[in-house]
C-alpha cells in the first residue's frame, strides 16, 4: 500500500444543518501545504459556512476536519485554532482606523500584548525589521505613517492581510478580497496573494472570475454544500454542471 498523503487541511464527510437546511452536505476537501486554492460557487453554496467550520465558529454535525497531521479542529475553540496558525480575513476590512498603518501592523505582531502596553513600548529593531518587511510585501511603505482610516478600500484590504501576516499564519482564509475594488487594486491584490503562496497555504473565496483566472491554479466549485467540480480554471469553466448551476446563471444577469 502507498503511504497516505499528508495535507495541511482535510475535510472529510463534513455535514452541517441549520434549522432543517443542509448548509454543508458530505463535503470532502484536501489541500496541500503551500497551495493557493480558490473556492467559487453560487450564494448559499456553503462557502462561508465551510470557513466557519475550519475556524471553529461553527461545529459540524458530523465529519472530520484536520489541520496538518492529526490535529482535530472540531475539538478546539476559535482562539486555539487561531493560535495553531490559521488566520481569517473577512470580506469587510477590520483595521484600527485611528492608528497609523505602521501601528496597525505593530499591534498585530505575533505574541500576546495588550493595546496599551504595545503603544507605550518601544519598537525593537527586530520588530521594526519585521514591520518593514510586511509593509513592503503589502505595498504600503509610503503610507506607513498615515492613519488607516484615510486609506482607500483596497489599501485597507492589503493592510488587513498584512495584519494577518504579522501573526505568521500557516493557513490564510481570505473571503472575497476583490469585492469593491478598482481593476487596478484587484490586479495588485492578485499579485500579493500569489506572492504569498508557497510561504503560506491560502484559501480564497471569490466571485470575480477575472480575478479567479488571475490567481487560481486549482479551483473548487461548491454547490449546495458539496464539491461539484474541481480542477483548473479552464476545466471548471467548461464543466457542464458548473455552467448550469453557477457560470450560466451569472451570465444571465
Amino acid at each position: 500500500m502507498t503511504e497516505k498523503k499528508e495535507f495541511i487541511l482535510t475535510l472529510e464527510g463534513v455535514n452541517k444543518t441549520f434549522d432543517g437546511f443542509k448548509a454543508i452536505n458530505d463535503l470532502n476537501l484536501y489541500m496541500d501545504e503551500g497551495e493557493l486554492r480558490v473556492i467559487i460557487g453560487p450564494n448559499g453554496a456553503g462557502k462561508s459556512t465551510m470557513l466557519d467550520i475550519i475556524t471553529g465558529r461553527t461545529q459540524p454535525d458530523t465529519g472530520k476536519v484536520e489541520f496538518g497531521k492529526n490535529t482535530d479542529l472540531t475539538k478546539l475553540n476559535e482562539y486555539q485554532i487561531n493560535r495553531l496558525g490559521i488566520g481569517r480575513k473577512f470580506q469587510t476590512p477590520s483595521v484600527y482606523v485611528e492608528h497609523t498603518v505602521l501601528e496597525n501592523i505593530w499591534l498585530s505582531l505575533e505574541g500576546s500584548r495588550s493595546v496599551w502596553s504595545t503603544l507605550f513600548a518601544r519598537i525593537g529593531s527586530t520588530q521594526r525589521d519585521r514591520i518593514q518587511e510586511i509593509l513592503q510585501t503589502i505595498g504600503l511603505v509610503d503610507r506607513a505613517n498615515v492613519k488607516a482610516g484615510t486609506l482607500s478600500h483596497g489599501q485597507k484590504q492589503w493592510l488587513e492581510i498584512g495584519m494577518l501576516l504579522s501573526q505568521n499564519p500557516k493557513l490564510l482564509l481570505v473571503d472575497e478580497p476583490a469585492a469593491g475594488m478598482t481593476d487596478t487594486e484587484t490586479a495588485k491584490t492578485g499579485e500579493l496573494l500569489m506572492s504569498l503562496a508557497g510561504k503560506h497555504s491560502i484559501v480564497v473565496i471569490e466571485h470575480d472570475m477575472v480575478f479567479v483566472r488571475q490567481i487560481a491554479r486549482k479551483v473548487t466549485v461548491l454547490h449546495q454544500g458539496h464539491v461539484l467540480s474541481e480542477g483548473t480554471v479552464d476545466e471548471v469553466q467548461n464543466d457542464e454542471r458548473v455552467i448550469e448551476v453557477y457560470l450560466g446563471r451569472k451570465k444571465k444577469h
